[in-house]
């Protein structure tokens, strides 16, 4: 690895790899080495209520090394990408005051985007404007971005409604596109640290293996019962946690509405699914990104 960038830097491990690939064992297995903190970068293991569907770490692993992040936030209350990147700078800063390893793991892009290169100043969204955008269906959505953002649209994939309400409505609510905000990112810790970075890429048929194992795992050690938890706190289905992979199917299940076999085969196509796109953006965004950082290396696979 590349030893160009400042050497006084403090050193930050990076373990990025998309679901059911291996990080979480890789990096359980670095901070014994090291005597490290491992900290989360996963939107849903943020959540108490998904242990389970989000694969976080068992009480005897978390035993193995000290762990930040995991579990930490109640589901009525959703976790943004900034919300968590000031929670990540805070548990890096602590850990290296401490005179640990802090190492970083996860596959959330936006997560580990956020941190190391920072976010967008985009103002507040107007509620009128957000509420009309989000209104609109992906089809509609992409339709409105193409005329008003043709540059974020063709970018963005037609089915993906989160990303292309939040495009419309920041051209709607401020006149800019959200690429032009993109460009003036603030808060980043990527100039501030010295990144190891190591990807766990594997071929796509081990890794679709690896999602089918680690769905029939979720549904053994209890998913089912999780989602059902879940189910009885009634809250807002828009929320992140009701939106994690898994719950929805599930949730079809217990209203009676699919069988479980049926459950389960549409929870594997979604994680299937998940893990690609994972996949893709380490591959082609993640250390692309990093390279554009001042004075950092680039990546090795694992």
């Amino acid at each position: 690895m590349s030893t160009s960038y400042p050497s006084d830097r403090p050193r930050l491990a990076l373990i990025a790899g998309p679901t059911a690939s291996g990080k979480s064992a890789r990096a359980l297995a670095l901070a014994e080495q090291t005597g490290g903190t491992i900290i989360n970068a996963d939107a849903s293991q943020v959540y108490r209520d998904l242990r389970i569907l989000s694969a976080r770490p068992t009480a005897a692993e978390e035993a193995r090394a000290p762990h930040r992040l995991f579990g930490h936030r109640d589901g009525a209350f959703p976790c943004s990408a900034a919300d968590w990147a000031e929670e990540a700078k805070a548990a890096i800063a602590e850990t290296l005051a401490g005179g640990r390893l802090p190492i970083l793991v996860g596959g959330t892009g936006l997560y580990i985007r956020t941190l190391l290169l920072g976010i967008a100043p985009v103002p507040e969204i107007d509620p009128g404007v957000r509420a009309a955008v989000r209104a609109l269906a992906a089809g509609p959505a992409h339709a409105a971005l193409a005329k008003e953002d043709p540059v974020a649209a063709a970018r963005l994939h037609p089915n993906d409604t989160a990303r292309l309400h939040r495009a419309l409505e920041v051209i709607r609510a401020t006149g800019r596109p959200i690429g032009v905000w993109r460009e003036s990112r603030v808060g980043g810790i990527a100039d501030t640290v010295r990144i190891d970075l190591e990807t766990i890429v594997t071929s796509v048929p081990e890794l679709y293996a690896r999602c089918d194992s680690r769905v029939d795992q979720m549904i053994a050690a209890g998913a089912v019962d999780e989602v059902a938890a879940l189910r009885d706190r009634r809250l807002d289905p828009a929320l992140p946690v009701m939106r994690a992979i898994g719950v929805s199917q599930l949730l079809q299940y217990l209203a009676g509405k699919v069988t479980l076999d049926d459950a389960i085969i549409s929870i594997r196509q979604a994680t299937r699914s998940y893990a690609k796109r994972q996949r893709t953006w380490l591959r082609h965004q993640l250390v692309q990104g990093l390279d554009s950082a001042p004075d950092q290396p680039g990546d090795k696979e694992g």
